[in-house]
């Protein structure tokens, strides 16, 4: 496929997750549409439904091969993970999750917050104990652990 299609299908793809069309996700998947194909704006299709709650069309996505820990570098750069949890979305964390996706792995090349501390950030009990019983670290868990002399 070229280039050229290739942009425009992964640009249709960001438009259609971006507004839960299940349909058009999928006739641009079979169309061939990269799943981790991001569009003009650096956005991924994966982190466009995440933010949305579209937990049907995040399950289109990663089945269609989409990476779980691609990070956006759209307007809002990201990651689908730290997008779920810092909306509260527990159904996509869920499948995120169950796809893969690092409950530690922070944003912005690991400079910015974890997914654990959107979650809380947002006051997410749910989506909080989700990312806990993935083995997520807690921020102040992690820091004793550094800090804590090896007996």
């Amino acid at each position: 496929m070229k280039r050229r299609k290739r942009k425009k299908l992964s640009g249709r793809l960001v438009e259609a997750a971006s507004s839960e069309d299940v349909g058009a996700v999928r006739a641009l998947l079979r169309a061939g549409a990269d799943p981790d194909g991001a569009d003009a704006h650096g956005t991924t299709p994966l982190y466009a439904a995440a933010v949305g709650g579209s937990a049907e069309i995040v399950a289109r996505l990663l089945e269609a091969g989409a990476s779980p820990d691609v990070e956006s570098r759209g307007e809002t750069d990201g990651t689908a993970l730290c997008a779920a949890a810092a909306w509260g979305h527990a159904d996509v964390v869920r499948r995120l999750l169950a796809h893969g996706a690092d409950p530690d792995l922070r944003e912005d090349d690991g400079e910015g917050r974890s997914p654990l501390e959107w979650a809380r950030n947002g006051r997410h009990t749910r989506t909080a104990g989700l990312l806990l019983a993935a083995g997520a670290r807690s921020p102040d868990t992690a820091t004793r652990a550094a800090t804590t002399p090896a007996g």
